[in-house]
């Protein structure tokens, strides 16, 4: 079932396109709009990650971790992964349900996989009968549903795209994965691939009205192929003046991108051992996690962090100046579940509180520390003490001069804070810390 036009269609149907040149992003400047929306990403500071996929009825085939790389992990053949769209049909999927949850959780934007490695895309696409449109006893758009939504309901949506296809079979040379899935095509073109790429590319720019922006992953498959990286990017620009480009590649930004993403990581860590690279002070930034250790959905992966684990993660990242990209893997009928719902449910209940230290805020004067993390929004810091050990905490980087008041966030009460010359000193009495973080407000001149 690759059913694919023919590239001589593909190349005349967006001739117009290909013809940008790869030094085309070399000198971009961004659009007014683009920068705005760049303002908007920022103050947002927290969104929902979407990994949904065909690969979601096999459940994480009984392995953590795997979901949606299960046709790479299990090297099964494409002839056979072709089957899955047959036994997909999400009839339980209630977008206004989705875009509800979202908002109730104090997300500002969603970012959903358009397609994944394996190549099937989720949505209506012309260039290639691969879709759920097409392939699946639903036969329904799920993007363009969820669209409609998110405009109903104002909230952004942004679209994750692979460049790495398992599937296609003008993705030649094979790249560093999937080299066990025994009938890849052994032969192939990899620009007629590209032009296949942009021209889906185009249809996700063109079919559903203002979109947040592309996330883009996988070109860490083959790092030194030509992505033609400038052409792609003057595509969607031209498109879309106003959308936001970023990467997973886990390098600095290119010429043409606009935030910068790490993977499980905050901005300057490399637990994973990929993010190995700077941090930008050009674009904005976010990262992304998972609530167990699934992207995908994985019915036996129940290693779910702790709520206060991932309200921590999001006020580190915040302190960085980074948005968190929370992620959800839905379940084969469309449903979320009920245990990432409850977790959602959770945080959003605490940003009902202590959203006004998050958003619209940008990195704190001090970066994050082992007891916690600062952040800034005018005049007006945010002391986040997240592991606070019955101590004193002594702050540097604080202009101690410009402080005029330091109050507690929940009830305005004086906080105890001394002036040094280096910054100021923090004693917190153990009536007023708080179980997930003690929020010290500094007011200064």
């Amino acid at each position: 079932m690759r059913l694919y036009l023919s590239k001589f269609l593909v190349v005349t149907l967006f001739a117009g396109f290909l013809s940008i040149h790869l030094s085309a992003q070399e000198g971009y400047v961004p659009t007014q709009e683009n920068l705005d929306n760049r303002e908007w990403f920022q103050d947002a500071k927290y969104g929902l990650f979407v990994h949904w996929g065909v690969y979601s009825i096999m459940g994480g085939g009984c392995d953590e971790g795997i979901a949606e790389w299960i046709m790479e992990r299990k090297d099964i053949p494409i002839v056979q992964y072709e089957k899955l769209p047959g036994f997909f049909n999400p009839t339980q999927f209630d977008p206004a349900q989705w875009v509800s949850m979202v908002k109730k959780a104090g997300m500002k934007y969603i970012t959903i996989t358009s397609k994944h490695h394996d190549g099937f895309a989720m949505y209506d696409s012309k260039i290639s009968d691969y879709n759920i449109v097409d392939a699946t006893p639903y036969g329904k758009d799920v993007i363009g549903m969820l669209k409609e939504e998110c405009d109903k309901q104002g909230v952004k949506l942004f679209f994750y795209h692979s460049q790495l296809d398992w599937h296609h079979p003008d993705y030649f040379p094979h790249g560093r994965t999937g080299n066990g899935i025994a009938d890849r095509s052994q032969s192939g073109d990899f620009n007629a691939y590209i032009d296949y790429m942009n021209s889906q590319l185009s249809e996700l720019l063109t079919q559903y009205g203002e979109i947040g922006g592309i996330w883009f992953d996988g070109m860490w498959d083959k790092p030194d192929a030509n992505w033609r990286l400038g052409e792609t990017y003057a595509l969607i620009h031209k498109h879309q003046p106003g959308a936001l480009i970023g990467s997973n590649h886990h390098k600095m930004p290119y010429p043409g991108e606009d935030f910068m993403m790490f993977e499980r990581d905050l901005p300057g860590e490399n637990s994973m051992g990929f993010n190995n690279t700077g941090i930008s002070d050009a674009v904005p930034l976010e990262m992304c996690e998972t609530m167990n250790g699934s992207w995908g959905f994985n019915i036996i992966d129940q290693n779910y962090k702790s709520v206060e684990k991932l309200i921590h993660t999001m006020v580190r990242a915040a302190g960085y100046g980074a948005n968190f990209l929370l992620n959800t893997g839905p379940m084969p009928n469309g449903k979320i579940q009920p245990e990432n719902v409850d977790t959602l449910m959770a945080i959003g209940h605490w940003l009902e509180s202590y959203g006004e230290t998050v958003y619209g805020t940008r990195k704190g004067p001090v970066k994050p520390q082992e007891w916690g993390a600062t952040t800034i929004k005018d005049n007006v810091v945010y002391i986040h003490v997240l592991n606070y050990k019955g101590r004193a905490i002594e702050i540097q980087g604080i202009e101690s001069d410009r402080l005029r008041s330091a109050v507690y966030f929940d009830d305005g009460s004086r906080a105890d804070v001394k002036r040094n010359k280096d910054g100021i000193t923090i004693t917190i009495p153990k009536e007023k810390v708080k179980p997930i973080d003690t929020v010290i407000v500094l007011t200064l001149m």
